[in-house]
């Protein structure tokens, strides 16, 4: 047995090795986004948004890489791609790159404060140099939203226009001095006075801190004039923002998605049940402005018009390039059940010719809810975004990236007549993701956990039945280098994707909810079938999310430094299909638990692992159902890592930003509407028994936890009394706290921590 010394040596030298290796896979690259100009010609100019973390700086780099792309055949079959020799990057605080419908001109945004309500620039360039600044007093705006999901810029068809998302100005503070309230305000040089705090505002929860208030500006990029969009409620709160079809004689609408907060804002980031819907409102700086017609005189008139009402959920609203239709993604199944994403539904409005809306707009089912698929069928819909142009040239078919039970694929949807087809590979273990669109032709990521992102080029190649056939072409790319030492790393593994029985079905146990789930296996290719690696039984969070096939940095340290994954799909996650989903509200902490464990027997039953090197980690509900199986199966776990996990829904009820959270995956989703600020006895006796700390007094498996000091989804307090708790009781604990940091603990330096710290941390056990 070693000494404490021997122990401490052991763990530096284990630090000094890993964090020599881990910089050659924190460095790898992730394209963002990308954009292609000209495509209607043999020669197309590109660029390409690549981030690139910073550990140092413990901010993530953005690149712009340019290229040009020439089809050497008339069909477009052969393509080459001539990139720039180096990329640029966007320095001084840039929030968003937005080139115009053209190309011609390109957006930068710059957020002085991009946590706060700090005033912003907009730049306007051309191909040769800056043609216009406009900086926005804090008076009009604070910064505009980049986060993906309010996130909505469009620049309008004559790119005179641009429409945007920004926090609305704050509230005006009191102010003071040492005689008391000071009437009419204060000027920036004035002394002897200081700004009171005001009546808080309620902010939409984790990671949009100080974000209250999304709202609708027009800037004209000629003049720099901008206007806030009236006629929106301040009960809404406004984003995903596109101009609509412009017809003449009529006016120029906007349409966006209002969500309303009700009587508190709940937390929206990975929360797709929060009810909204699609409006449309006349937008500001049209050339008609100046002659108003008489019938718009009348602020009720002017007033943004419900266009989804028989609808609880509407997002991404994209109108198809003819301007006859427009489409959008709904979320309604999460929303009226209460888990916070489940299976999408697609729907179609088509939009009026003469321009005049109608809050009786037809609304048609194009994709709707699958309830459950028969093998080897689509399993339903499940789009994080669509695409800001997702469309081919023949104006109805659009293409879509979805979760497919543990793969990302590409769709091709015809919102006529509803088809669907898989057009990315169905016989890998890839997962694609879309880039952009090149006329008919298609630019894609695809990776799998053992193959860095390649960017794909897909051309339909055959067409017959409704049918395509699609070809698919590697681009040899700079982008997505990685060093000699990880490729071959990589070569020495492989993964696969398990089918898992379900064990411990019931009678009442739906058709979908009895079919397997999946968990990807990632392992040597070369060790010798006797001698096994320590496994890493790897959950996500959620739980109604998914671990998809994609190259993870992370996966692949770890299992290049001698460990198997099982990344577990447990009932409940996306991609298979609405019932199986639906299966685990009301059962978390046990149907989740007995997936992963009938998960950890299969491989073992298969022969790929041994029963005496079991760890295991996850993230939020991952964590939950880590500190559960350490606390249900004490045996089973030689060590485990935590990364801000739920481990008493008792307190986390009272300090969560989504507490409905609690109560759906606590009681089912019968009580989507009943969650309490002022939960009961017997509300708080069920938690703390659905709770991973009423097991806490069996665990015997030594825990690191990794917890963000300003997580508001899962509160550090949550982590930090099962931790203690631990200790109390003499098992082996570790607390790294990331002071700064939030749920997610995606900055740089705290992935970095994250990643080592978990590697030590299950070699001093399993090594």
């Amino acid at each position: 047995m070693q000494s404490g010394g021997e122990d401490a040596t052991t763990e530096k030298e284990n630090y000094a090795s890993l964090s020599n290796l881990l910089p050659h896979f924190t460095t790898i690259p992730n394209i963002h986004k990308a954009w292609l100009f000209n495509s209607h010609t043999t020669n197309t100019q590109g660029m390409f948004s690549i981030t690139q973390p910073d550990v140092l700086t413990n901010k993530n780099k953005t690149l712009i890489l340019s290229c040009n792309f020439v089809k050497q055949k008339s069909d477009g079959s052969v393509v080459e791609f001539l990139w720039a020799p180096f990329p640029i990057e966007m320095r001084g605080d840039v929030s968003m790159i937005v080139p115009s419908p053209s190309g011609s001109k390109l957006l930068v945004i710059r957020n002085s404060d991009s946590e706060g309500g700090g005033s912003c620039c907009f730049e306007i360039w051309s191909s040769s140099c800056l043609e216009k600044e406009f900086s926005i007093p804090q008076s009009m705006h604070g910064s505009v939203y980049n986060d993906g999901w309010f996130e909505g810029v469009s620049w309008n068809l004559d790119e005179t226009l641009i429409a945007y998302v920004a926090e609305a100005p704050s509230p005006t503070k009191p102010v003071f001095n040492n005689t008391g309230y000071k009437k009419g305000g204060c000027a920036e040089n004035d002394f002897g006075i200081w700004k009171g705090q005001g009546e808080w505002e309620e902010d939409w929860g984790e990671t949009y801190a100080a974000k209250r208030q999304p709202t609708l500006f027009v800037i004209n990029i000629n003049s720099g004039e901008v206007q806030a969009v009236k006629g929106i409620d301040k009960s809404l709160s406004a984003g995903q923002v596109v101009w609509a079809p412009f017809t003449e004689g009529s006016e120029q609408y906007l349409v966006f998605v209002g969500w309303s907060s009700g009587t508190r804002k709940l937390g929206m980031k990975y929360c797709s049940n929060r009810p909204c819907a699609l409006y449309a409102v006349r937008a500001p700086h049209h050339e008609s402005q100046s002659e108003e017609p008489e019938h718009h005189s009348s602020t009720e008139e002017l007033h943004a018009l419900n266009l989804t009402p028989t609808i609880s959920s509407a997002l991404f609203p994209r109108f198809s390039p003819n301007g006859k239709f427009l489409v959008f993604l709904s979320a309604k199944s999460a929303v009226n059940s209460g888990v916070h994403n489940a299976t999408n539904s697609l729907h179609r409005i088509d939009w009026p010719t003469d321009g005049k809306l109608y809050q009786s707009a037809n609304i048609y089912d194009i994709i709707p809810v699958v309830m459950c698929a028969e093998d080897g069928c689509f399993p339903g819909l499940y789009c994080t975004t669509v695409h800001n142009n997702p469309w081919l040239s023949d104006n109805c078919t659009m293409i879509l990236s979805s979760i497919w039970h543990s793969c990302e694929v590409l769709l091709s949807v015809n919102v006529l007549s509803g088809k669907i087809l898989r057009i990315s590979p169905a016989d890998s273990n890839f997962s694609w993701n879309l880039l952009t669109l090149d006329e008919d032709n298609i630019l894609a990521i695809s990776s799998n956990p053992v193959n860095v992102p390649q960017i794909m080029y897909g051309m339909a190649i055959e067409k017959t039945k409704g049918n395509s056939i699609w070809s698919w072409s590697k681009i040899s790319s700079p982008i997505l280098k990685c060093s000699d030492k990880v490729r071959s790393l990589l070569s020495s593994i492989q993964c696969s994707i398990l089918k898992i029985p379900v064990t411990d079905g019931s009678s009442n146990t739906t058709k979908g909810a009895a079919k397997p789930f999946e968990a990807i296996f990632v392992s040597s290719k070369t060790k010798n079938k006797d001698v096994f690696d320590p496994l890493i039984v790897i959950l996500h969070g959620g739980p109604q999310d998914v671990s998809s096939s994609h190259f993870s940095n992370s996966w692949a340290f770890l299992s290049s430094v001698g460990y198997s994954l099982l990344i577990v799909n447990y009932r409940g996650s996306l991609g298979f299909g609405e019932e199986a989903l639906q299966s685990l509200p009301g059962k978390v902490g046990s149907q989740d638990v007995n997936d992963v464990l009938s998960a950890i027997d299969h491989v073992i039953n298969l022969g790929h692992a041994s029963p005496s090197k079991i760890t295991v980690m996850g993230i939020s509900h991952g964590g939950f159902l880590t500190t559960h199986l350490i606390g249900q199966a004490p045996e089973k776990f030689v060590a485990a890592a935590a990364i801000n996990p739920v481990c008493n829904l008792a307190m986390m009820v009272g300090t969560t930003d989504i507490p409905d959270w609690c109560y759906v995956e606590a009681f089912g989703t019968t009580a989507r509407d009943c969650f309490s600020e002022a939960p009961s006895a017997e509300d708080l006796t069920l938690f703390y028994s659905k709770s991973p700390i009423s097991h806490v007094s069996k665990v015997k498996a030594p825990t690191l936890f990794l917890l963000g000091g300003q997580d508001l989804r899962v509160p550090k307090f949550d982590g930090l009394q099962y931790a203690r708790a631990l200790k109390e009781k003499g098992v082996d604990v570790k607390i790294i706290m990331f002071q700064n940091d939030v749920h997610a603990l995606k900055r740089p330096q705290s992935e970095w921590e994250c990643i080592l710290n978990i590697g030590v941390w299950f070699n001093k056990y399993c090594k």
